[in-house]
């Protein structure tokens, strides 16, 4: 738990493709079973939240990616979620679902638009400038 116990450490990974297609994933499991949102997860004692956002995206989606600027945190329930902002690293770029997800694909705007996504995720993105591009 981090902020005196109170929120479980969580990163999530904003990853576009080089079309501007948004990452996404639909979650397996609890809070949002079935649900679309950012890859991403809880932060591993002795764990870095860089280090974190790498382990869970390749847990997640089987890509690897070096991530950057801290776009924004984000409570939901008892978790206190950092989402940062990353690159592909290598790879052929396509996502493969593992770990917590039964979906992962990059998406465009329409795509987005078509999914169901867990609750505020249109509006923090959309607050982060972090949407779909194309």
């Amino acid at each position: 738990m981090t902020d005196s116990s109170r929120h479980v450490a969580c990163v999530g990974g904003i990853v576009f493709d080089p079309d501007g297609r948004l990452l996404l994933v639909r979650r397996a499991n609890e809070p949002g079973r079935g649900l679309w949102s950012v890859p991403g997860g809880r932060v591993e004692a002795g764990e870095s939240e860089h280090e974190a956002v790498v382990r869970e995206l390749a847990e997640e989606t089987g890509l690897t990616v070096v991530p950057g600027r801290l776009a924004g945190v984000v409570l939901r329930g008892p978790y206190r979620i950092a989402d940062y902002v990353c690159t592909l690293a290598t790879g052929d770029g396509v996502p493969r679902a593992g770990d917590d997800a039964t979906d992962a694909r990059f998406v465009d705007r329409a795509g987005y638009a078509a999914l169901a996504v867990v609750e505020g995720l249109t509006e923090t993105l959309g607050g982060w400038g972090c949407l779909p591009r194309t």
